[in-house]
């Protein structure tokens, strides 16, 4: 009987297999492009899929200052200023605007625009409810979505040297947000040194601000003003901003006084435009 049979079971003799070495499989070219384009659709199909507060957000600050400022509106061009050439012209003055959120500013730029809050609106701060805290408002600047344009001189002067070279002279901060469910683009900060104000910078901040929520697709713009900053509260009323329906309103306490918000929010729906 064959040793392959016993007991009538059929088995196989046993051999001794050669192993092969298997080639392990390369990714072609093609392969890694489909991949990208897949995972590139993926992406793109999420970041259409989130509101647009979210999807704006989401953005790059290169990629926000590319498709929502204008670029030609980052110099800015001063109007007549007071002060003379020995000929009798006007002096002129050009601003360069730069665009950053919190984790591309630098932070001689930024310790620069907190020095700013503090010199124009540290005293209003604690003269009301609210406080200064330094602290906070620091915190606050550091906000994720928090975007930034920065204002500097062009070119270099006596009195700047003489001020430590620092070339920042103002900036605003804002967000693309909600408020009461509303999607807005919210002002939080705009100061101007004292050696720049009077030449429309302000102005021009405001307008961007108009423009940027414009561009973004928002519902309004908004802000919230010390009562006792006469001065902004004309130019904002000057661009169309009116008291804003959830601004706080004046309250009655028990002796009868009433008494007075220290602050007011402002707003204004974007349906003009353009505003720069």
């Amino acid at each position: 009987m064959s040793s392959s049979v016993q007991e009538g079971r059929v088995t196989k003799p046993h051999t001794r297999r050669r192993r092969v070495r298997e080639i392990p499989k390369t990714r072609t070219t093609s392969q890694h492009h489909d991949r990208y384009a897949i995972e590139h659709d993926k992406k793109k199909k999420h970041h259409h899929q989130l509101p647009l507060v979210e999807r704006t957000n989401e953005r790059s600050i290169q990629e926000f200052a590319s498709k929502y400022i204008p670029k030609e509106c980052l110099v800015y061009q001063a109007r007549g200023v007071a002060g003379s050439d020995p000929e009798g012209s006007e002096q002129q003055k050009e601003y360069r605007l730069s665009v950053y959120d919190p984790s591309t500013i630098p932070d001689t730029d930024l310790n620069q625009c907190f020095k700013l809050i503090e010199e124009t609106s540290s005293d209003a701060y604690r003269d009301s409810s609210t406080g200064w805290s330094p602290t906070k408002k620091r915190k606050e600047m550091k906000l994720p979505d928090m975007k930034y344009l920065v204002v500097r001189r062009e070119g270099g002067s006596e009195d700047d040297e003489e001020e430590g070279g620092d070339d920042v002279v103002g900036f605003m901060s804002f967000m693309i947000t909600y408020e009461d469910g509303k999607e807005v683009v919210y002002c939080y900060e705009v100061h101007l040194s004292p050696s720049v104000q009077g030449q429309g910078l302000g102005k021009r901040l405001m307008l961007m601000l108009l423009e940027i929520g414009r561009r973004v697709g928002m519902e309004k713009a908004m802000l919230t003003v010390f009562r006792s900053n006469a001065v902004a509260q004309r130019l904002y009323a000057a661009l169309g901003f009116e008291t804003d329906e959830y601004s706080p309103r004046p309250r009655r306490l028990r002796n009868g006084t009433v008494k007075e918000p220290d602050y007011r929010i402002m707003s204004i729906r974007l349906d003009g435009g353009p505003y720069v």
